[in-house]
């Protein structure tokens, strides 16, 4: 079983940066790729990217790729998602995920309680 714990959402102007955070419970947590999700108000819940069990794999969506990085410390139990330059369109709510693999249609299997981004224009 792995719990996960989402934080470092927030309000923030366009054009700058935030860093989310991701925290597992479970000594599983290295078995697994991480991958961040988010919805927007009216919205289906969209895949942003994922990351291997290694960290040696890295998949972002279209609208994310040269903004948003992934990355994972499996020593701390913890996944990054870092998020700059971004637009009013990036205001949703992020959630992190444990999946059985970091490809964008891989299974989730694990997911968090989500947490809030907000860009102002």
């Amino acid at each position: 079983q792995v719990q996960l714990v989402e934080s470092g959402g927030g309000l923030v102007q366009s054009g700058g940066s935030l860093r989310l955070s991701c925290a597992a419970s479970g000594r599983l947590f290295f078995r697994y790729a991480m991958g961040w999700f988010r919805q927007a108000p009216g919205k289906e819940r969209e895949f942003v990217g994922a990351i291997s069990w290694s960290g040696g794999t890295t998949y972002y969506s279209d609208s994310v790729k040269g903004r948003f990085a992934i990355s994972r410390d499996n020593a701390k139990n913890t996944v990054y998602l870092q998020m700059n330059s971004l637009k009013p369109e990036d205001t949703a709510v992020y959630y992190c995920a444990g999946k059985t693999s970091p490809a964008p249609d891989g299974e989730v299997d694990y997911w968090g309680q989500g947490t809030q981004v907000t860009v102002s224009s």
